[in-house]
């Protein structure tokens, strides 16, 4: 694979990190953010720190890297938060903090990726986390798994807007990931999750990796628009 400046958000933990460090020992140039600070240490790992549902925030970010020179190939939207409660009982507080980061903060930062791509590439990669839960409707997880759908929809018509630009975007769903955000799901609805899914295991990073890195690569210039979800859903 050729090497790629990457945009990742979400990098601070979990997944988001797992995949900076995976893209840093593969001799790409990595470009985090995330709201805290990150532990990555790497001569080719950039980090910048904001609220990505603030647009003003966003948009010095990408000024930054603009005036960085920073012309990166792929965007991998990562961030994202995650709610697990019946919707009777979940606070619209939380709803809008799930709602603003998974899919106002995915879609700020996709549409000031895409400009620069069109100014400086005419090409370009887009990613985004998606999770099984959009597709699984399982009590508890009304609120995640709407904001999913909606990554999910984003993805499908950002890819035929865009494709005229040579930027293709596509949506991974995360299975089962051992991450801060699964260790706050009780032990039964795991195992709840684990049944959907007809491989019935937890994701490993390598799952997620070897997905994106066809996403990203040239073998993949005729796929836009498509949603693919690891273990299968039934």
């Amino acid at each position: 694979m050729k090497k790629n400046k990457i945009l990742i958000t979400g990098t601070s933990r979990g997944i988001g990190k797992a995949l900076s460090e995976y893209y840093l020992n593969e001799g790409h140039q990595v470009w985090g953010c995330s709201r805290s600070e990150s532990s990555i240490k790497h001569g080719s790992y950039t980090h910048y720190s904001l609220d990505l549902m603030d647009e003003k925030q966003v948009l010095g970010m990408f000024d930054l890297m603009t005036k960085s020179e920073f012309d990166f190939d792929v965007l991998i939207n990562n961030a994202g938060k995650a709610s697990f409660n019946s919707f009777m009982m979940t606070p619209f507080e939380t709803v809008q903090k799930v709602m603003g980061l998974n899919v106002n903060g995915l879609f700020l930062v996709s549409r000031e990726a895409a400009k620069l791509m069109m100014i400086n590439k005419k090409k370009g990669r887009i990613v985004n986390i998606s999770s099984v839960a959009a597709a699984q409707s399982l009590a508890g997880e009304a609120i995640y798994a709407a904001s999913k759908s909606a990554v999910e929809s984003l993805t499908k018509t950002m890819a035929r807007e865009l494709a005229k630009s040579g930027i293709t975007v596509n949506s991974l769903g995360v299975s089962l990931y051992k991450s801060d955000l699964s260790s706050d799901i009780v032990c039964d609805k795991l195992q709840e999750v684990l049944n959907k899914q007809p491989l019935a295991r937890w994701a490993k990073t390598s799952d997620i990796t070897h997905t994106i890195d066809y996403f990203i690569s040239p073998q993949s210039d005729f796929i836009t628009g498509q949603s693919i979800y690891l273990a299968g859903i039934k």
